[in-house]
């Protein structure tokens, strides 16, 4: 995969169950929010996650 955020953040909508906000993942995760919404953009270009609705992000199975 790519970078460690991007992983982390992978992890963290996987194990959620539901599609959550990137300030909630930043929470969760325990990272900064602009590391955070950088692996989404990431996450999403490669089609890992998908946004089930505005501002809302879910991994892509």
């Amino acid at each position: 995969m790519g970078t460690m955020s991007e992983e982390i953040v992978f992890k963290v909508l996987k194990e959620s169950g539901k599609p959550l906000k990137s300030a909630e993942i930043a929470e969760i995760a325990g990272i900064d929010k602009k590391e955070v919404d950088k692996a989404i953009k990431n996450l999403k270009k490669g089609g890992k996650i998908i946004s089930p609705k505005r501002c809302y992000y879910a991994p892509a199975e």
